[in-house]
This record gives C-alpha cells, sequence and structure tokens, in this order.
C-alpha cells in the first residue's frame, strides 16, 4: 500500500519522525517528506540517513502556505508537529492553541484541499479530562480532526487519530534525565513517587499509526492498551539496571499542570470502544447539529470508570526493567556504556 507513494511527517525532526524513518526508510515509498521548523535538526538527519528518498521541507504549521507546500502531492500525512512540553504550555497556552489547534486544521484543509489519501493526527492521554493547557490543546486538536473529518466521510481524504501514553526515551521523558543523575551522582528527583504513567516504546507508538493506517475509518481515534509504572518503581527500575539499587530517591512535588495518573479513554468512550485485542478503536460521533431526533432516544452510560494509568496493567519494578530492556540506550546505561538516544 506504500509502492511509489509519498509520506508527509510534520514535527519529522523529533522522535517519532526518526522511529518512522527507522521503519520506512528501506520500505517501497517513493518520497518521505519531513516537515519542521528547526534546520539545525534536519541537517543533522540529512547527514544521519543519507538518503535521496527524504526531501527536507522548513516551515510550521501555523503558516498556511509552508504547510501547503509540504502537502501539496503528498499521498499520506503522519501528523506530529505539536507543543508538548506540559509546564511551557501553561505558561504559553496561546501558543500551544496556534501550534496544536490552528495548526492542525491548517494541515488538515490542505489534506482535504490537496486529495491526500490518509492523514493520522497524533495526540496525547493529556487529552482526556484535560487539567492542563497542553492536553486542553491537543483535545481541541482531536475535536478538530474529528470535525474535519465529517466535511470528508466518504469522500477521498481519510482522517483519523491516534492517543498515546508516555513514550520512553523520547524527548522529554524523565528516563534520560534519571540516568544522568544517577551517572553525575545526584538524587533522582520525582515529582510524586505515587504517580502513575503509561509506558510505550517508540517501535509500539509506530505500530498504533500503521494500525491507524490499516484499520482507520473517519474520525476514529485508536489507543493501544498499554502497562503502566509509578515514578517510585520507574527510577528504581533504573538505578538498579545501573548497579546501584540503593540510590537516593528525592521527591520534588508536582509541576503546573501534572496528574496523578493518566487517562487514555474517557468513561464516556469506553462505553463505545471497539476492543481490537492490543487496540482500542473510538469511532466519531457522526451526529449532526438536528438534535431534535435524540430528544427522546439516549445511551446509558454503563461503564463507571475511565481507562487509566491506576487501572491499566501495573508493572512491577521487575516488570519495568525487562520493558526498559527493550531500549537500546537503557541496555547501554546498564551495560555502563553512553549511547545517544535514537530520537
Amino acid at each position: 500500500m506504500f509502492e511509489d507513494r509519498v509520506l508527509l511527517i510534520t514535527g519529522g525532526t523529533g522522535s517519532f519522525g526518526n522511529a518512522v524513518l527507522r521503519r520506512f526508510l528501506d520500505s517501497d515509498l517513493r518520497e518521505i517528506r519531513i516537515f519542521s521548523r528547526d534546520e539545525k535538526k534536519q541537517d543533522d538527519m540529512r547527514q544521519r540517513y543519507n538518503s535521496d528518498k527524504l526531501k527536507f521541507f522548513i516551515g510550521d504549521v501555523r503558516d498556511q502556505k509552508s504547510v501547503n507546500a509540504a502537502v501539496r502531492g503528498a499521498d499520506f500525512i503522519f501528523h506530529a508537529a505539536a507543543l508538548k512540553q506540559v509546564p511551557s504550555c501553561e505558561f504559553h497556552p496561546l501558543e500551544a492553541t496556534q501550534t496544536n489547534v490552528i495548526g492542525t486544521g491548517n494541515l488538515l484543509d490542505a489534506a482535504i484541499e490537496y486529495g491526500v489519501s490518509k492523514a493520522i493526527c497524533l495526540s496525547t492521554d493529556k487529552a482526556v479530562y484535560p487539567i492542563n493547557a497542553m492536553g486542553m490543546s491537543k483535545a481541541l486538536m482531536e475535536k478538530t480532526m474529528v470535525a474535519k473529518s465529517r466535511i470528508v466521510s466518504g469522500d477521498k481524504t481519510m482522517i483519523c487519530g491516534t492517543r498515546y501514553g508516555n513514550v520512553m526515551a523520547s524527548r522529554g521523558s524523565v528516563i534520560p534525565l534519571f540516568v544522568e543523575q544517577i551517572r553525575n551522582g545526584n538524587p533522582i528527583t520525582v515529582t510524586d513517587g505515587n504517580m502513575t504513567r503509561f509506558m510505550m516504546t517508540l517501535e509500539d507508538a509506530v505500530d498504533l499509526v500503521i494500525h491507524a493506517f490499516s484499520h482507520g475509518r473517519p474520525g476514529d481515534i485508536f489507543v493501544q492498551k498499554a502497562p503502566a509504572a509509578t515514578l517510585t518503581d520507574l527510577a528504581r527500575a533504573i538505578s538498579e539496571m545501573m548497579g546501584v539499587p540503593d540510590h537516593p530517591i528525592r521527591t520534588i512535588g508536582a509541576r503546573h499542570g501534572e496528574k496523578l495518573y493518566e487517562s487514555l479513554l474517557t468513561r464516556e468512550e469506553m462505553r463505545v470502544a471497539q476492543d481490537m485485542d492490543r487496540y482500542y478503536r473510538i469511532p466519531a460521533d457522526m451526529r449532526d447539529l438536528n438534535y431534535r431526533k435524540y430528544f427522546e432516544e439516549g445511551a446509558v452510560i454503563e461503564r463507571d470508570e475511565e481507562y487509566h494509568s491506576h487501572n491499566t496493567t501495573r508493572l512491577d519494578v521487575e516488570g519495568t526493567k525487562k520493558l526498559l530492556m527493550k531500549l537500546s540506550f537503557m541496555r547501554a546505561a546498564a551495560e555502563g556504556r553512553h549511547e545517544p538516544i535514537e530520537t
């Protein structure tokens, strides 16, 4: 299905974009386009991969003209461009809105105008019952994605989305921070040791997008069933892997906008979600604004709990170590070697 096609990755210089390249660079795709604002990271990628298949576009999803230039001629889009750091979005919510909401609208408008076959938008668990600006902007991104999918439902462009938990060792992850703190002889700093977070690898993230690409219908959101760990168990697992099981852990308190646990599906979504073994599919509500016909009909919300990192499969220290060993970065750290994170 990729033969002689063109794939565009927005935010393509980030962790996800690099993971996609490692998966698809030797595929039958004719061209992979990387769209981002950072010319230095683009130059690093150009030298690292040294492939004529790669094409680089400097631009910003906030700017419709630069978006149009990158989208024109593309067959598929993986939309990963976003402001993702919770504290910075708390202090700059309008910037988060411009990139995560308006930027997504710009991209999907271009996808529809230029007849892109499929566009997959990447979201986050923080969009579920959001309490911070990043999550709120990503929740609105999801609403924008569903609204655009209604416009083109049944037409040429299929728009759907994915929703992630924490991607281990991606940019902004605490895992590299914990490793560096241990190497430097400093205490591991956790905001709250009882906090739980979903744990996914970058390969899991790419698998989820491919699943959405292959099975998605307009407006769908796909979620991977993922295990979770407490921050204390994560810190303990890393310190044991690095041969310092008694390394001190210091609690510093929650940062701006942090939750005790993260949710991947709401109670309302669990009522309609389709179980697809490794994944949940959340179909879009495709009703129109003519609510009169619904006044006498409704649905009972049968689930009284969302799917969150407190009630999913809980990893203990040993289970967390086993999952961390999937990361070459952590395997090197366990052997006392320094290896750059694959981002």
